[in-house]
């Protein structure tokens, strides 16, 4: 009987047992015995028994009382606001695997709260970040317009038209790589995943930033086995890899040299992307991977924070881990892992 778990009901119930039992056979000595004042000692017997049925009784019910009182209290003061509140349960029986149960509803209680508080919180700085980071461009898109609407010279009116494009291609980036992020956070976006060999879509990485590093002077080679396939989203994973070579390149000039390698071990392949720039202060280590975190050591004024925490994001959901080895004044090495399916 899983009543009889509860250590405080067992004592009641042997309790009771025994002195039943002990009037039991009082009663037959007595009767056996036989004698003229028979008739008085057995009403006796009889009332004492039930008397200290009735004390043991008492005593248990008030002891039952107190602890659901102590109970009752509890639940006012979690339903007051104090996180902390708690029934004890430290014994078994069934009203202590209620009162478990009711600790644990209250434990998940406080982590919706808090998942809850963070939310807000996050929401909170996203907006924040998304008003501080849209602010500059639309001030510069602004003057440019005024100054656009006073201008005839075709050669002003190129100029800033080019200096506006630029400001919307900066702008476009924002949001595009916002909504990428809440959507992949919101798990609204499926990865596609099928194989893929590695070196395609390596070299659609290189094409896309060719030009740019033709332009500043820095060279982009990318180098692997051909003969590695993985399954992932191409396009994701692609996406990934490429903010990684972008922040590479934003972050050289002319005469450094940016790698891409990959390779196979057991049960990984390793993506590295290297550069021989100007490096991460160890201070911002920590931080490269939080969203809109801009260095004060940073040079670059045209990037938002996002690159990085957008290619995280990406390898995370294809099951990968990303890490950074740096070296300040002499570049900084990212390292891809991506765990390679097995069938047992």
């Amino acid at each position: 009987m899983k009543m009889l778990t509860d250590r405080h009901i067992k004592r009641l119930f042997c309790l009771v047992l025994t002195l039943t039992v002990g009037f039991s056979l009082l009663s037959a000595v007595l009767l056996t015995a036989g004698g003229q004042h028979i008739a008085r000692y057995l009403p006796a017997a009889f009332a004492c028994m039930g008397l200290l049925v009735l004390t043991a009784m008492y005593c248990y019910f008030r002891r039952q009382h107190q602890t659901m009182a102590h109970a009752i209290e509890q639940l006012h003061a979690f339903l007051a606001g104090d996180p902390t509140a708690r029934i004890e349960c430290d014994d078994e029986g069934e009203l202590n695997r209620l009162f478990h149960e009711v600790n644990s509803l209250a434990a998940i209680l406080n982590a919706h709260a808090e998942n809850e508080g963070r939310a807000k919180r996050f929401m909170k700085d996203t907006l924040s970040d998304i008003s501080h980071q849209l602010k500059p461009p639309l001030a510069a898109l602004n003057i440019y317009n005024g100054i656009l609407q006073q201008q005839a010279d075709p050669d002003t009116i190129r100029e800033f038209t080019a200096l506006s494009e630029h400001e919307l291609d900066r702008i476009q980036t924002l949001v595009h790589n916002l909504l990428t992020i809440t959507k992949l956070d919101a798990g609204t976006i499926v990865l596609d995943k099928s194989e893929h060999n590695l070196s395609d879509l390596m070299a659609d990485v290189e094409r896309r930033f060719a030009m740019q590093a033709q332009q500043q002077g820095t060279m982009l080679s990318c180098s692997g086995d051909d003969t590695i396939s993985l399954s992932c989203d191409a396009h994701w994973l692609g996406e990934a890899i490429g903010n990684l070579v972008k922040n590479a390149l934003d972050h050289t000039k002319a005469d450094d040299t940016v790698t891409v390698t990959w390779r196979a071990f057991a049960s990984i392949v390793q993506i590295t992307v290297q550069d021989s720039g100007s490096g991460i202060h160890p201070e911002d280590l920590p931080h490269i991977f939080k969203r809109f975190y801009r260095s004060r050591f940073s040079k670059d004024t045209q990037g938002v924070g996002l690159g990085l925490p957008l290619a995280k994001t990406i390898i995370e959901a294809h099951s990968g881990t990303i890490e950074v080895d740096n070296a300040l004044g002499r570049g900084t090495i990212f390292t891809i892992n991506l765990l390679i399916p097995t069938t047992l």
